[in-house]
């Protein structure tokens, strides 16, 4: 063998090398990137199943004018956003920012924490409503119109 043969085996195992090494580092970064994407969704399932709410209360009362009264009760064990939760009046999305809330009586707070009262005063009529939490988890509840 000569020099030729010995320096063309020596370029080709160079590149195997770098190829190896670059493969490598793409490989865990990808199986680093779908650990995490893993761990995540692990946590979402786990807020979800943690999450409950009961609506106790819809009511509509012709007499006040304020529109649908909505009381609800966080029966998880996670704490919820009352920013993130969306209301819907016979099937159409109702801006909850707009609208007076109230946590236990208090206004102008944004955690529903478990064991506590949420109130939003819709301002409209309508005949069912439905709560969705960020979480997915929903209830739903047809108004009792009372004069």
């Amino acid at each position: 063998m000569g020099f030729g043969v010995s320096g063309s085996t020596a370029i080709i195992f160079l590149g195997v090398l770098i190829c190896t090494g670059t493969l490598y580092t793409a490989a865990a970064g990808t199986a680093e990137r779908l650990t995490e994407a893993e761990q995540e969704n692990h946590e979402r399932l786990l807020d979800q199943r943690n999450t409950g709410i009961d609506i106790f209360n819809a009511t509509y009362n012709t007499s006040d004018g304020n529109g649908v009264v909505i009381r609800a009760n966080n029966t998880g064990s996670t704490t919820l956003s009352v920013r993130d939760t969306t209301v819907l009046a016979d099937n159409e999305y109702q801006d909850v920012s707009g609208n007076n809330t109230y946590v236990d009586g208090e206004m102008n707070t944004d955690l529903w924490a478990p064991g506590e009262t949420l109130r939003i005063d819709l301002g409209t009529n309508a005949s069912r409503v439905k709560l969705v939490t960020e979480t997915g988890v929903s209830d739903t509840r047809t108004v009792t119109v009372v004069s």
